[in-house]
């Protein structure tokens, strides 16, 4: 009888929850004071977490700006058929929230390489060179003698943490090769490239994929796209078997990371598709080389037509974290939607917003695999892009329609997106005026977002990105700073690298179960309440109902 009531109860509160979930409460001023005291007592009751941070997670959005990051919102809210305003991204969730200047020791705005060396390596550098300081003269490969700089990826390897890295894009591209490479141009990704490049000094300098397969035993997990850049162009490549390889020195990359591996008496595992990402054990597995795609890999809404089929970004991510937690001392990993970038250069807004709600999945998952109290994830952007959102739209327009208040008509009279770019490939005349796209299908995944200038490749942004951070340390992230800033942050809280004399006053932080924390633990402390109430109430409810 108590369970059959217990089972009524439970029912109830159910319906009831649900029904709670689906009605909003009216907007007026009482809704908007009460949620700003609860931000309030939220902030003060928010504790310093000074431990010291196991693992550390860096999620880079390429070219995410702040404009993306409020455009991806809305998108993802209204995907979920909501209005999409008042929605949340995972990371935007995090305490902790800065701004980091992105320019380049020569640009006012910036280029991925030298951005990434920056929050990698700690110094910021020259546009377009990777993992040098800024005495480098780009494109120079003598200049590159005593310009080299480590990153965090070997401070965590000396500290015997392992490290990974996953990306959309090729794994030799910008950001994640200034985790592990030297060069004196971004672009030298294979031995042709760096020849081309520099034809009476290349013999000074190695090209990316070579620096990453000889010079990187140690990275745990590489997963990304870029088989062109390993393989000889003698060879065909798996999926695509009308292109070969782009390598002119006869070296197969991947087979030669493959026999190092043997050699070395290692659980390995080189993986190029789906079917064989889902079958990699992480159990079983120590290093994994995974290239999903001749070039990049699909942008995220194209992922579905892939031949051989590739993994989500959160796929990735997932598969990534399990493997490198096995190590007792922790982990670095470096997480890339780089995409998001590619989008929005080829002014195709759709894509760029599609990819950055897939790198909001993966930091999700993150979280949901990690504690706050013994790692430290960082969400940011390299740089930002001239991306727009204008017009005095309506609450709940699609971010991807036309601007519909009359307050904010255009001079010529016809309609335009809330979306648009400062310059870029979407620049469009008609018989001498703008495009008129009253009959455009603007939603349309290939179309492209007007442009004042007409350029063929949208640039990048100069203004700051932001940073969100959660896990040990993570209020050193507040405020305005250089970007490089953000590798030291990350090295302090992990106590690697050069500044670790804090190190020895702090005691390691108690440990949880994954994916649990003190918000978490207060949670569970409620639920016990209730359901002691419930209890409580049923038993009182049996003796009653017994007596009749």
């Amino acid at each position: 009888m108590l369970g059959l009531h217990l089972l009524n109860v439970v029912g109830i509160l159910v319906t009831v929850w649900n029904g709670l979930s689906l009605e909003l409460e009216p907007q007026l001023g009482s809704f908007w004071n009460k949620a700003a005291q609860d931000e309030i007592t939220k902030r003060l009751t928010q504790k310093q977490n000074t431990n010291i941070a196991k693992s550390v997670i860096l999620f880079v959005g390429d070219g995410m700006g702040v404009t993306t990051v409020t455009a991806a919102r809305i998108y993802m809210g209204q995907l979920n058929s909501r209005t999409g305003e008042e929605s949340t991204l995972s990371f935007e969730r995090f305490p902790i929230v800065g701004l980091s200047k992105t320019y380049n020791t020569d640009q006012q705005t910036s280029d991925s390489a030298g951005t990434a060396t920056a929050f990698l390596s700690g110094v910021k550098t020259k546009a377009g060179v990777l993992g040098v300081d800024d005495q480098i003269i780009r494109g120079n490969c003598s200049s590159q003698k005593d310009a080299n700089v480590d990153s965090i990826i070997q401070w965590a390897e000396k500290a015997g943490k392992s490290t990974g890295i996953v990306t959309t894009t090729r794994i030799t591209h910008a950001t994640p090769a200034a985790g592990y490479a030297h060069s004196a141009h971004r672009d030298w990704e294979n031995d042709a490239k760096l020849r081309k490049g520099d034809p009476e000094g290349y013999q000074n300098c190695t090209d990316i994929a070579r620096q990453l397969v000889e010079n990187n035993h140690h990275i745990e997990v590489l997963m990304g796209g870029g088989r062109r850049n390993f393989l000889p162009n003698t060879s065909s490549d798996p999926e695509h078997i009308n292109k070969n390889g782009s390598r002119e020195d006869a070296r197969d990359l991947i087979q030669q990371w493959q026999d190092k591996k043997a050699r070395d008496g290692t659980n390995y595992k080189y993986i190029w598709n789906k079917t064989e990402f889902d079958n990699l054990d992480p159990a079983r597995t120590d290093f994994v080389l995974g290239l999903f795609e001749f070039d990049h890999m699909q942008y995220s809404a194209n992922r579905g037509k892939d031949i051989a089929g590739e993994p989500s970004l959160a796929e990735m991510t997932q598969k990534a974290i399990k493997i490198l937690q096995k190590n007792d001392k922790g982990f670095f990993l470096l997480v890339e939607g780089g995409r998001i970038d590619h989008g929005h250069h080829i002014g195709k807004a759709k894509y760029a917003l599609s990819d950055t709600v897939a790198f909001d999945e993966a930091v999700a998952k993150a979280v949901s695999m990690t504690d706050e109290k013994d790692t430290l994830i960082v969400a940011t952007a390299d740089h930002s892009h001239v991306f727009t959102i204008g017009g005095y739209s309506s609450r709940g327009r699609p971010i991807l329609g036309t601007a519909d208040n009359a307050q904010a008509q255009a001079m010529d009279g016809k309609p335009y997106t809330s979306l648009l770019y400062a310059n870029g490939p979407g620049f469009a005349v008609v018989n001498g005026s703008r495009q008129n796209i009253t009959d455009v299908d603007i939603e349309d995944l290939d179309y492209k977002q007007q442009s004042a200038v007409n350029i063929d490749y949208e640039t990048h942004g100069g203004e700051d990105v932001a940073v969100y951070a959660k896990g040990p340390m993570e209020h050193l992230l507040t405020g305005v700073y250089e970007q490089n800033y953000i590798a030291h942050v990350m090295a302090y809280a992990a106590c690697i690298g050069e500044n670790k004399d804090h190190c020895k006053n702090i005691a390691p932080p108690t440990q949880c179960p994954p994916g649990t924390s003190g918000s978490s633990a207060l949670t569970t402390m409620t639920y016990l309440a209730i359901f002691f109430y419930i209890c409580f109430t049923l038993f009182f409810m049996e003796r009653s109902w017994n007596q009749f």
